[in-house]
């Protein structure tokens, strides 16, 4: 396996102190986030965040990410986008931005349950895929379906249906330990199995459920919560012998968005536990 850190979790560092304090800490790759956010005083992971590479200029920006990730002894495991398949001029950018850079994959984001009615977001998100797998092929790229909470794939078998039948050479499966906590969680061996070669890509992180307030009835009120590899209610160790069962042998990518431990000590410090896992 080589494992990777998606720069969603590394707010604090521009794209060069990102590249290079990864490379020191001995990080085989980096999959960095790409959108336009909202800037803010402090940096924050999903907005001011330092290691994002904006959406719009993206074209101009090619060969200053290239510099950076190669200069820095890096490999891409990957592009993290946050265009919606529905927004096709953003997901072209993207696959374009992917072919040149030779990245190989990039995530394509999946309807918010919230958005509409299941079959209806369903229906337009596989049309979707079918007309980004094409356009994927052609440019000998993969696109990325990520299993996320409060979308239309928070699970294996909802995005399995999703993708059933596509060319898994240009589309695939992100599958992500710590969303599952949140939902979608099938056992590891069975979903993996049930992927076969549309699992391309793992994400992994944690997640603690906590007890935020109770009821006069004694009604218990439960959050998901950000913890540590170590710390939340999956069991990484178990997650990467599944995988090394199955035969997986690609990127595991990194997004730790907890926050008890500083940053350069947390990223260190996860390679180190994920090495020892294996």
């Amino acid at each position: 396996m080589k494992f990777s850190v998606f720069t969603a979790s590394t707010p604090d560092w521009t794209p060069q102190e990102a590249a290079a304090e990864l490379a020191a800490q001995g990080w085989d790759g980096i999959e960095w986030r790409i959108t336009d956010q909202e800037e803010t005083d402090e940096p924050g992971f999903w907005a001011g965040n330092r290691a994002t590479w904006p959406l719009t200029g993206l074209e101009e920006r090619l060969a200053d990410i290239q510099a950076v990730t190669r200069g820095a002894g890096l490999a891409y495991s990957g592009l993290g986008g946050y265009a919606r398949s529905f927004e096709r001029d953003d997901v072209t950018r993207l696959l374009a931005a992917t072919a040149t850079l030779g990245a190989g994959r990039v995530r394509v984001t999946m309807p918010l349950l919230k958005t509409g009615d299941y079959p209806d977001l369903f229906a337009g998100a596989r049309k979707d895929l079918e007309w980004a797998t094409a356009e994927a092929a052609r440019l000998g790229v993969t696109v990325l379906v990520e299993l996320h909470h409060e979308t239309i794939a928070a699970s294996a078998s909802a995005a399995l249906r999703l993708v059933d039948g596509l060319d898994p050479a240009a589309v695939g499966v992100i599958h992500d330990l710590g969303n599952l906590v949140i939902e979608g969680h099938e056992d590891h061996r069975a979903a993996f199995q049930l992927l076969g070669p549309y699992l391309q890509h793992v994400h992994v992180k944690n997640v603690a459920w906590r007890a935020v307030s109770s009821a006069p009835d004694g009604t218990v009120t439960w959050k998901a919560d950000w913890a540590t590899l170590r710390e939340g209610q999956a069991d990484v160790g178990a997650y990467l012998r599944a995988l090394r069962e199955h035969g997986y042998d690609g990127w595991v990518t990194l997004e730790d968005f907890s926050t008890a431990v500083p940053l350069r000590e947390r990223t260190r410090d996860n390679l180190a536990y994920l090495r020892s896992l294996i």
